[in-house]
């Protein structure tokens, strides 16, 4: 299979597991919801699609093992020494599908060696699929549309156009944007996003910066770190170093998502936080 045909494979399943979603997010009837140990919600959303997506990835590449949010089960030693996984969130921003603002996603990531080298991130409730593949750039689809490629914008200056977490901001966000008034002497515009959007904001230009000051696991990122990465950005932690993939601990470091790797804020601002 060609190595287009493969990325296009897997955003049919991103779209199908969509529509899986939209059958519940559009529903009048009530759905039940549970709660996982670390207190994040889970529906019939999140179950239906995970299975839809595993069976699919399954058949289609029965050798490689899948990490989901909603399957941790497993043996964690078959995945660590495979040189590559997907890495699969399969409703990501439950609480954004609990609250109806139509900002959540399908994300589908294939790891290799620590490194993403596709992604698919589909927002169904807005029509929204972002997909990217090494040394295949990234892409946008608006609903129907052909899809147009996307590039990230270098920051010349003036004010900073930064993506803020719509259910997970707080004050350390408030202290770097703070700090980066400061560095550049301009203000600094925030955008409330739920999900993975907020790295495709970057990806696409629209926005300069997404740091993420907090918590997040593998399967939150990976799929739209392809997309920026191949859109010209990149994912950094607060040392400058890119996000690894498939580690033993699936919690990410702090981190950034910038559409400029050649401005050097982050730099400026890990020496002033050591």
């Amino acid at each position: 299979m060609a190595e287009n045909d493969f990325l296009l494979n897997i955003v049919d399943v991103a779209k199908q597991a969509g529509l899986e979603i939209m059958r519940i997010y559009e529903s009048k009837h009530d759905y039940k919801v549970e709660y996982k140990d670390d207190g994040s919600p889970v529906t019939i959303a999140d179950m239906l699609a995970h299975e839809l997506i595993c069976e699919h990835l399954a058949k289609l590449t029965p050798n490689i093992p899948i990490l989901s949010e909603e399957f941790l089960a497993g043996d964690p030693a078959h995945r660590l020494i495979s040189e590559k996984i997907w890495l699969v969130d399969p409703l990501d921003g439950t609480k954004e599908f609990m609250s109806r603002n139509g900002e959540f996603t399908v994300n589908i990531a294939l790891i290799d060696r620590g490194a993403p080298t596709i992604g698919v991130v589909h927002a169904p409730a807005l029509g929204l699929m972002y997909f990217a593949a090494q040394k295949f750039g990234a892409w946008r689809q608006a609903n129907e549309e052909s899809p147009k490629t996307i590039r990230t914008k270098s920051y010349d200056g003036g004010r900073v156009r930064m993506a803020t977490s719509r259910s997970h901001s707080g004050q350390r966000i408030k202290l770097f944007q703070s700090w980066i008034e400061g560095q550049t002497g301009s203000e600094v515009r925030c955008t409330p996003m739920g999900s993975s959007l907020k790295i495709c904001l970057v990806a696409e230009g629209r926005l300069d910066i997404y740091p993420r000051l907090g918590s997040t696991s593998e399967w939150d990122t990976a799929a739209a770190h392809c997309v920026l990465n191949e859109a010209g950005g990149a994912i950094i932690d607060s040392d400058g170093n890119a996000l690894v993939y498939n580690k033993a601990q699936i919690l990410n470091p702090w981190f950034f998502a910038i559409g400029d790797e050649s401005h050097n804020w982050l730099e400026k601002y890990s020496q002033a936080k050591a």
